[in-house]
């Protein structure tokens, strides 16, 4: 019996997004085996905490036990407040990170971060390319280059232990199709984060 394939898409940023799937151009960057139709989100999919099981940002090579809570603003659902929390290799102590996530008026499940207080000159854009219910809730997020950090990829779970083997198998292959060699060559650098304590 086949594999349902995941439901993934090119991040908007990519030339491939808006290519027609399936045509018969050969070359690598447009080759296309990712789901046929990308189909975004609920509203109130993210909503919640996930936890930070894999990724591709520097930072979290030194830290441990990153998550993500996202939680509709009481006064407009559709802008999410972004509270990132984690801790260091080698402390306790638990850091936090609070911004806002406005959505983006051109592309479905697509976000600009602002930071809140002493951050509020920071920001940033980022957008859901996969998600899913298998494992209680999966999601991969790509972010755009800023000044401080490069592009990259998140991947979430709602388990603390993360997907299952095969299930992060499947998504890290679904990535690798993905049509958007930047996308694919960040699958491969890929690294867990710790979760412990």
């Amino acid at each position: 019996m086949a594999t349902t394939r995941l439901n993934f898409r090119a991040p908007s940023t990519s030339t491939a997004a808006v290519a027609t799937v399936g045509d018969n151009n050969n070359n690598d960057d447009d080759h296309d085996t990712s789901s046929p139709k990308f189909t975004p989100p609920s509203a109130s999919f993210l909503h919640g905490k996930w936890y930070v099981t894999h990724s591709t940002l520097p930072m979290w090579k030194t830290n441990r036990n990153v998550t993500i809570t996202y939680t509709p603003l009481p006064n407009d659902a559709a802008v999410l407040d972004d509270l990132v929390e984690y801790q260091p290799k080698s402390s306790d102590r638990r850091k936090k990170v609070k911004g806002y996530d406005t959505p983006s008026g051109d592309v479905p499940a697509a976000y600009g971060w602002r930071g809140k207080g002493w951050l509020m000159i920071a920001s940033s854009k980022w957008q859901v390319i996969g998600y899913g219910d298998e494992d209680e809730g999966w999601c991969v997020t790509y972010f755009e280059k800023t000044l401080f950090t490069p592009a990259g990829i998140d991947v979430y779970s709602r388990r603390k232990t993360g997907a299952s083997p095969d299930l992060l198998s499947r998504i890290t292959e679904e990535m690798k199709n993905v049509r958007d060699g930047n996308v694919r060559k960040l699958a491969a650098d890929m690294f867990a984060i710790d979760h412990t304590g």
